[in-house]
């Protein structure tokens, strides 16, 4: 019998009630690993209440007190680092070294997050007029929630939970329902490390529990990760509900490849980053584009580093790639590069309809190239989130520079060339909020914000760093003046 999950409320584990629960499926394997209920949203209701009580005492403890269970659980996140690890390569389908190197980048955002007895500190100015002095401070919010995506389930929730705790907030998880695991066990080291009950909550569930986190008055800031569409509908539905918003949307990333670039290495970071967590990343390299001679050079080398791709189960040894999150996915990604075929592309390496020895039932689509992508059809512009990767083709850096600005995502924007001044003109022109320059992930480690422009972010404040800090306080400016007794004047 499958295990049915439970939620963290209080400080405990609480069986849900839900009517409503889902099989959590190894994508490789295609079979079941546990259910996960969809919590009703008296449930949240309940976390709330918790969260509430838990602030009044929490927001009191200097931040000096707040960081020492941050310290504690960073040694117990190294000390179950292989078993989380596998954990996200059962449930998630990401290889064991991309689940190691993704609960690296969570490791060091509590890092990061301890730091915050000098990150939270405010400004004074004396004498703003004679005898005068203003100060101003950072307080918490109160209770805040995050609702994370399946493709990092053990990082992106450590985008958010470390700061928001740190700054004096109680905070409330609702992870991806399709990938709890992770999330559960990251959670019981959480009761470990010592924090109070209320402070840190864990709450499953699907669309209700969503719209229970998004409607209720007592949340007063919301953290998202997941598609432009949904992305838009939090941040909307939060910003009527008078909350603050930060939702990271959708991506399609283009990599320019000039013709003074090394070739040898681009390659092999261009296929890591377009293949590296079967393309489902947020970062992931979804178009390169050429410019000039380096189109002949670059396609040839990209297909023969696809075609070697080993793709398989992500906890069998040599396995480059896993599968996508699901039978669904995998029929949406086989669906849009047959589309982009009926557009006009040529498909160089076709990565559908091909089975993988012994995971035959797996969820997975093989490194697949389309070459001559038409710019202006659908697929050069809609986010695939799989392992494909489209090729287009232009004669300058201008041209190159006009269609990355044609997308309406602004998640990132890479460049690989020798040329420094070819460099800082793309860095500088190109609508990205996450810039590469000979990188293939530009992926902002955990000292700064994880940024995001046009149709990739919603809101003002990114996730990670100072923004992290600022997004989960709130400034509070204090005026005052002291008259001496023998001034004072009544």
């Amino acid at each position: 019998m499958l295990e049915r999950l439970k939620n963290f409320v209080d400080g405990d584990w609480r069986p849900s009630n839900a009517v409503e629960t889902l099989k959590v499926i190894n994508p490789a394997t295609a079979k079941p690993l546990a259910e996960v209920p969809l919590s009703p949203a008296g449930e949240v209701d309940a976390a709330v209440v918790a969260a509430q009580k838990a602030f009044v005492e929490w927001r009191r403890r200097p931040a000096g007190e707040r960081i020492q269970p941050l310290f504690k659980l960073k040694i117990l996140l190294e000390e179950n680092l292989d078993d989380l690890a596998r954990t996200i390569t059962e449930e998630c389908g990401k290889t064991f070294a991309e689940s190691v190197g993704e609960l690296r980048r969570a490791i060091e955002n509590v890092e990061v997050a301890c730091g915050i007895p000098s990150l939270m500190q405010g400004c004074n100015s004396e004498d703003i007029a004679s005898g005068i002095d203003e100060h101003m401070v950072r307080q918490p919010l109160g209770v805040v929630a995050a609702i994370t995506p399946f493709n990092f389930p053990a990082m992106i929730p450590f985008w958010f939970l470390p700061y928001a705790v740190a700054t004096g907030n109680c905070f409330i998880l609702k992870p991806s329902e399709r990938v709890p695991l992770s999330s559960n066990k990251l959670f019981h080291l959480i009761r470990t490390a010592g924090f109070p009950p209320g402070v840190l909550q864990l709450v499953n569930g699907g669309k209700e529990t969503v719209n229970a986190i998004l409607d209720h008055p007592s949340i007063r800031a919301i953290s998202f990760v997941g598609s432009t569409a949904t992305a838009r509908y939090i941040y909307s539905r939060a910003a009527a509900n008078g909350k603050r918003a930060q939702c990271q949307g959708g991506a399609k990333n283009p990599v320019v490849v000039m013709p003074d670039a090394d070739m040898e290495m681009t390659t092999r970071i261009l296929v890591d980053s377009a293949f590296g967590c079967a393309g489902q990343r947020c970062l992931a390299a979804s178009v390169a584009i050429t410019v000039g001679e380096a189109r002949k050079v670059l396609t040839e080398q990209l297909v023969e580093a696809a075609n070697h791709r080993k793709v398989g189960y992500g906890l069998d040894q040599g396995v480059e790639m896993g599968p996508v999150i699901s039978a669904e996915s995998k029929a949406r990604i086989e669906g849009l590069i047959a589309k982009g075929v009926r557009e006009g592309a040529r498909l160089l390496i076709d990565g559908r309809d091909r089975k993988t020895k012994d995971y035959e039932d797996g969820f997975f689509v093989f490194p697949t190239v389309m070459d001559e992508v038409p710019p202006q059809g659908e697929i050069a512009h809609t986010e695939i989130f799989g392992p494909v990767l489209s090729l287009m083709h232009v004669t300058s850096i201008d041209e190159a520079i006009r269609m990355v600005n044609a997308r309406s995502y602004g998640n990132m924007a890479c460049i690989f060339t020798h040329d420094g001044a070819n460099a800082r003109r793309f860095r500088y022109e190109v609508n990205a909020g996450n810039v590469g320059i000979n990188v293939g992930v530009a992926a902002p480690i955990a000292y700064f914000p994880f940024s995001g422009w046009g149709e990739s972010f919603f809101g003002d404040l990114h996730a990670q760093a100072h923004h992290g800090v600022e997004f989960y306080t709130q400034t509070k400016v204090v005026v005052e003046r002291w008259p001496s007794q023998w001034n004072r004047k009544f």
